[in-house]
């Protein structure tokens, strides 16, 4: 139905194709890739292209074929070699993703059998991945390249690779081989289905109509149809590709009855290249049009293409491949974005629009800055339509920029973008005309017209960039409330980007020997921008010669799902098709910060089509609340007391954040739900305070109990005697954890003893499983959870996934029929929160070489509204505060601060890298005031004795830690290219670059030690195979695989034979959560004991008859007295902390490591370029290399988030803005550094775990605060080049505006920070 008719609702509801995924309804995350085949009547070929199902109208496909990842190939059959490769590459963990991954390269291959690097790295630019760091993806995807070693393609030096350039230092075992692989045979590909093309030969007739319940689409078939449609309907929007009307409908709620579809209109399609330019058909995609300029620039002059090759620069950066196979350049021109780059570049060539309505025929329109009449309109009547766009060629004396600075690098919006273009009087550098035109800097497209009309007639000098810079300050005018906040950053970014113009312009005209003047040579480096390349490189420990080959124990094993979930076969919770009778729940949230509810009324939303019921505090049969550590929560809104009294309950309740759950719409589908939880009216009585920082939670002394302090030594006696005393403060943001699935879960009850049955993403199932026995006031025995595998987690599927299987049990229980729920991607972002910011202030005693002897350091973490997972994450950052320094006197107070902000929760890492990270900048900014390198400082501290204590009293050995960092340095060359750094520093002045390098000491494991256990229950069956049950939860992490290695080496029988089916509370009962990076730890062993007890039972019948095989031992000794059903509850060794007494062993052991990262930075405009990264990780004996491997990279890039893009904002009402991809920016392919090398730590052993491996899942997140530590370095260099002080704020993560706005200069001083008090932000930085 129409209602919801994109392809991937048919694709998951209708065809029960559940390959492709839905991960944010907006196109932003990649995981719907499917390929569209279409016949191209104006060319006479077969067009392959990929699209975003979430965002493609299934109506717009009259005559195509999609493709989707289970037409490819499957495990039933035969794997295509795309899917093969990404899966033994290891380039599937969670598996979310690898559909849309392998129908990127797919829909390549068919395009381009013999890719190159550059093609892959387009191809995959609109993919996201929360997990692998991207590396083991294009590990498998190169091999279709034709170069041999798989070289990276990355080098510059003509072309050639990596190893022939000498940057490939080190020898490296492969963690795959391609032995035996599928080759790719383009014969085999599907072909275009015959019927279609005879379709698309014939020259269509007449319009199409689809008639839904609330939508209508026409898809006339000519001009003359479209005109006349649109005279009919002047007010119904024109799409194409869908993809601004596409999110506004799916994300945004906006609803458009009807809408017209131009596709099928061939005259809009034609491109037609003339004496003055080329003419490009309004409906032409953004990839055809980069297709068309790129050929221009290969095959006509130079002087002639300026423009094109601008225009070129911008279509690179702009959106993902999906995205440009969609969009149009019409609706990109149209859709009137000043964040949509192609306006300010069109716009700056003197492009013309040609526009034809029925009454008034065609007329040409100047695209400039009167086109646009504000934020999404323009000056086309409403029966206007735009035929094409004509781009003219360059004239000679002509030159042409185009720039652009977002938030990542590719595939995002821009904050500021810029189109200029100067015409000199042919051979001087008198200015004929000037076109400059901003995006980003006001609701419109802005043309800064007296700027250019003051500087025409001027020589192209130095006194026309001062006085540039002057008026252009003076016309760019931006309030400093304006929407999109980051007033300062944009309005230095228009002068930085006119003096970027500036410098290219003067070095054309010097090598066209025009007497200008000489530009420093140290300048030219800021005219080049970042080249994005892809990832290469990796180092692994090797298995011992003497072990069996049969042992699978330490060998780089695949992921045991990686075919199915390359294949799409693999099922998630909203994968499973369908129980008949099924509902479908939707929450209603508050939209108040700090509010009464006076009345909630439901009445509009239960009258409306499909719904069923609504729910609320009073439905709640058991408990309306959760509890952790005897903290509770409420599942829904009430009143803080008394609730139970109130009569009605509809009536008295209260909220404390935006994003709380006031009630819940139960419908037949989940659309009807949708809409009617939007119907649901609340009325509110607003209270004070309200609050949502830091600072003023300090202010208003808003600190939840109990308060933490850890301290050894005599901290204010070691003050006194000290050389220097230093205070200072970071500040570190929060992070949303984005897994590419959202939270959910289906609720089925059974009937018969009130029995539930839930199939549910939770990394928690037995807390799930209690939490809705409370709320449902039933006995946990009749609920049983299942979890097969979570697309992602991350510490995000623990707390808030009970209370909403809690929710979603209730509607199943009231209603009796099976109950669904899925948060939209916006809706689990605002509901669940994610990693908790922090201010961390210090006071340092230091000695002028650099020893550190006191330190106190202040916590302060923002907990939201409730304590949730608050206290011990705040626990484990002051756990690990003292990271691997040796500080004698060192006191650390802990306040996790009240705030009226969703409850924040457990994230990779769990405090860790926020604790870490505040020790680290101690040791920074103590280097800094001594006049030392970072690098020899942290040496002087470092824990070094043979046996030490932590500060909080627990022994250990940092033996490995010290080797660890002593490799690093070493492998990454650290002092020969700190030495180029500072060389390169001294050669350029707008670019800069930093090293930065730290060690890592990481617990291990719960510190309450009840949660330190592990169950399995091991099934052997008498013909040989083994079933394999544990509590442990799949979530990318690799856990089966490690499981069923374990068990392969113990009951000695091949891995294919041990199954491991699901998580489920029915087979293993109160599992602990799988989080802390000791899942492995504690279900390895439980696997272990439980196998080993089943073969000494076996041992005696073994020996007796040795050459049987292991089936006729199995069968033999089936007889009585042998149990073949094992279950094993396995306990760890006793971890608690005394925090009166500030000691107590808190983990079972540490993981250590050490990281050195190297970066570039533009100080003209904040953005960076991670260029190298060096770890070297102590994983013990790696129980699986590949996966260890995975597990440190795709950690690593998700700090990189952390600490360098991933930036939350809120309103000052507390709403959370950044709710999806195209507002949120978690790291793509062109943040991972192209040299990205890994390092197991030889010869490493640890007792403490299974098989002397190391838990490994946690630690490698905060080892990505050496970009943060890198960047600040590349700041200070600049600084220092200005004569100001290395000494300067920088807050984490270290964003563009951030980078852009600590390099202080003559453009930043011209965009002054407005006092505080005097203007109302438009965000707030929480």
């Amino acid at each position: 139905m129409l209602s919801q008719n994109h392809l991937h609702v048919s694709l998951l509801y209708i065809v029960l194709l559940t390959g492709t995924k839905y991960g944010c309804g907006g196109g932003g995350c990649g995981a719907c890739t499917v390929m569209v085949s279409k016949y191209d009547q104006l060319n006479n070929r077969v067009l392959h292209y990929t699209v975003n199902a979430c965002l493609q109208p299934i109506c717009t496909l009259h005559g195509a074929a999609v493709v989707t990842v289970e037409g490819i190939g499957s495990t039933k059959t035969k794997l295509h070699p795309v899917q093969e490769r990404i899966a033994k590459a290891h380039g599937s963990q969670c598996g979310f993703c690898t559909p849309g991954m392998v129908m990127s390269m797919y829909t390549l291959l068919r395009n381009k059998p013999h890719p190159t690097m550059e093609d892959i790295r387009e191809a995959l630019g609109g993919n996201l991945c929360r997990c692998t760091g991207y590396r083991p993806i294009i590990d498998g995807f190169k091999t279709f390249c034709d170069v041999s070693n798989g070289c990276c393609q990355n080098g510059e030096s003509g072309g050639k690779c990596c190893i022939e350039n000498g940057t490939k230092q080190h020898k490296y075992s492969d963690l795959f081989h391609m032995d035996n692989v599928l080759p790719l045979d383009p014969s085999q590909d599907l072909i275009f289905p015959p019927e279609l093309m005879i379709m698309g030969k014939k020259r269509a007739c007449g319009s199409l109509c689809f008639q839904g319940d609330r939508l209508k689409l026409i898809s006339p078939v000519d001009l003359t149809n479209l005109l006349e449609l649109k005279t009919e309907y002047p007010e119904a929007p024109v799409v194409v590709g869908n993809t601004t009307i596409g999110p506004n409908m799916q994300v945004k709620g906006v609803h458009h009855p009807l809408t017209i579809y131009a596709g099928r209109v061939s005259d809009l399609h034609t491109v037609t290249w003339g004496k003055d330019g080329v003419s490009m058909g309004a409906v032409c995609t953004l990839s055809s049009l980069k297709d068309e300029m790129e050929r221009a620039v290969r095959e006509m002059e130079a002087e002639r293409t300026r423009g094109y090759q601008a225009l070129l620069q911008t279509l690179r950066c702009l959106a993902g491949k999906q995205i440009r196979n969609m969009a149009t350049i019409g609706g990109n021109i149209l859709s009137a974005n000043p964040k949509y780059d192609l306006n300010s570049v069109l716009a700056a060539l003197d492009c013309t629009l040609q526009v034809m309505s029925k009454e008034n025929g065609t007329r040409a329109i100047t695209l400039n800055e009167e086109l646009f009449t504000g934020f999404g309109k323009t000056a086309l009547r409403p029966d206007e339509v735009l035929l094409s766009i004509d781009i003219p060629y360059s004239k000679p004396w002509e030159f042409v920029s185009a720039f652009r600075q977002a938030q990542r690098r590719e595939f995002a919006f821009s904050i500021v973008n810029a189109g200029m273009k100067v015409l000199f009087r042919e051979g001087t550098n008198i200015v004929e005309s000037l076109n400059i035109y901003y995006g980003g800097v006001g609701p419109t497209l802005v043309k800064v017209g007296r700027t250019c009309q003051k500087l025409v007639g001027r020589s192209w000098g130095e006194e026309l960039l001062a006085d540039a810079c002057r008026l252009l300050e003076e016309e760019v005018e931006l309030s400093d409330s304006a929407h999109g906040g980051k007033v300062e950053y944009r309005k230095t970014l228009t002068t930085s980007f006119f003096f970027k113009f500036y410098m290219q312009v003067l070095q054309e005209l010097r090598e066209r020997d025009v007497n200008v003047c000489l530009l420093p040579l140290e300048y030219l480096s800021a005219l080049k921008p970042f080249k994005n390349e892809v990832v290469c490189l990796f180092l692994l420990q090797l298995v011992s010669n003497a072990q069996s080959s049969q042992d699978p124990v330490g060998h780089p094993m695949m992921h045991q799902a990686a075919f199915h979930q390359a294949t799409g076969e693999a099922q998630y919770y909203d994968d499973i098709p369908a129980v008949q009778g099924e509902l479908f729940v939707y929450m209603v949230t508050s939209t108040r910060a700090h509010a009464k509810i006076i009345n909630i009324d439901p009445s509009e939303a239960l009258g409306m089509t499909g719904v069923v019921t609504f729910l609320s505090a009073g439905d709640v049969p058991g408990q309306n609340r959760r509890m952790l550590f005897n903290n509770p929560e409420e599942l829904f809104a009430e009143e803080e007391v008394g609730y139970r009294t109130v009569p009605s309950h509809y009536h008295s309740q209260s909220v404390s954040c935006v994003g709380q759950i006031i009630g819940a719409v139960v419908a037949e589908s989940r659309e009807q739900a949708r809409r009617a939880a939007q119907m649901v009216k609340v009325t509110y009585q607003d209270l004070l305070p309200v609050f949502f920082t830091i600072e003023e939670a300090i202010q208003h002394q808003s600190f939840f109990d109990p308060k933490r302090k850890l301290e050894r030594g005599d901290v204010g006696k070691a003050f006194e005697t000290v050389d220097q005393i230093l205070e200072d403060e970071i500040y570190l943001g929060g992070q949303e954890h984005f897994y590419m699935e959202t939270q959910g879960l289906i609720a089925v009850p059974k009937g018969e003893n009130g029995e539930l049955e839930l199939f549910v993403a939770s990394q928690h199932s037995a807390y799930t499983q209690e939490v809705v026995g409370i709320t449902l006031g039933i006995d946990s025995n009749k609920i049983t959870c299942h979890v097969r595998r979570l697309g992602g987690a991350f510490g995000g599927k623990v707390m808030k996934i009970a209370s909403l299987s809690a929710i979603t049990a209730t509607a199943a229980v009231k209603t009796g029929r099976p109950v669904r729920c899925v948060l939209e991607r916006g809706d689990d972002m605002l509901i669940t929160s994610g990693r908790h910011p922090f201010l961390g202030k210090y006071k340092v005693g230091y000695n002028n070489d650099g020893t550190i002897m006191a330190a106190d350091i202040t916590y302060y973490s923002n907990g939201g509204c409730t304590l949730n997972e608050s206290l011990a994450i705040m626990e484990k950052a002051l756990l690990h505060m003292d990271n691997g320094y040796k500080i004698p006197n060192l006191r650390g107070r802990g306040l996790v601060c009240k705030t009226y902000l969703p409850s924040y929760t457990a994230f990779r890492g769990f405090g860790g890298p926020q604790g870490l990270m505040v020790m680290e900048s101690v040791l920074h900014e103590v280097a800094v005031k001594c006049g030392l390198p970072p690098q020899k400082v942290r040496e002087i501290n470092m824990y070094r004795e043979e046996e030490c204590y932590t500060h909080h009293k627990q022994l250990f050995s940092p033996r490995d830690m010290l080797r660890c960092w002593d490799e690093c340095l070493d492998k990454a060359g650290y002092h020969d290219r700190l030495q180029a750094i500072q060389q390169f520093n001294t050669s350029n002045r707008w670019k800069k670059r930093g090293i930065s390098a730290v060690p890592m000491k990481f617990g291990v494991g719960f510190s309450k030690g009840f949660f330190n256990q592990g169950a399995a229950l091991v099934n052997i069956y008498k013909d040989g195979s083994v079933l394999v049950a544990h509590g442990g939860t799949e979530m990318g992490q690799g856990i089966n695989t490690k499981a069923l290695q374990i068990a392969s080496r113990i009951l000695k029988v091949p891995m294919s034979s041990i199954h491991i089916k699901e998580t489920c509370t029915g087979n293993v009962p109160n599992a602990a959560p799988s989080a802390a990076s000791f899942g492995t730890d504690a279900v390895g062993m439980a696997v272990k004991d439980a196998c080993e007890k089943l073969m000494r039972r076996l041992k005696p019948f073994m020996e007796n008859h040795p050459k049987y095989t292991w089936q006729q031992w199995v069968i033999n000794k089936h007889p009585p007295g042998y149990k073949k059903v094992n279950i094993m509850m396995l306990l760890g060794p006793h971890t608690d902390m005394d925090w009166e007494n500030s000691e107590g062993p808190a983990y079972y052991y540490f993981t250590f490591g050490a990281c050195c990262s190297e970066v570039e930075i533009d100080c003209l405009t904040g953005d960076h370029k991670n260029l190298r990264t060096d770890i070297v990780m102590d994983v013990g004996r790696s129980l699986n290399p590949a996966l260890d491997i995975g597990q440190i990279e795709g950690g690593f890039v998700q700090g990189i988030g952390l600490y360098t893009i991933e930036e939350l904002q809120f309103s000052l009402e507390g709403v959370l803005m950044t709710r999806g991809p195209s507002q949120y920016k978690i790291p793509a392919l062109c943040d991972v550094p192209p040299q990205f090398n890994v390092h197991l730590l030889a010869n490493a052993q640890n007792p403490h775990a299974i098989y002397r491996s190391k838990g490994i899942g946690e630690p490698p997140v905060f080892l990505a605060s050496t970009i943060f530590f890198a960047i600040k370095e590349a700041v200070a260099a600049a600084r220092r080049e200005r004569g100001l002080g290395d000494s300067f704020p920088l807050s984490s993560p270290a964003t563009a505006e951030r980078i852009r706005m600590a390099c202080e200069d003559q453009f930043t001083e011209m965009a002054p920070s407005p006092k505080k008090g005097t203007f109302k932000p438009w965000s707030i930085n929480i």
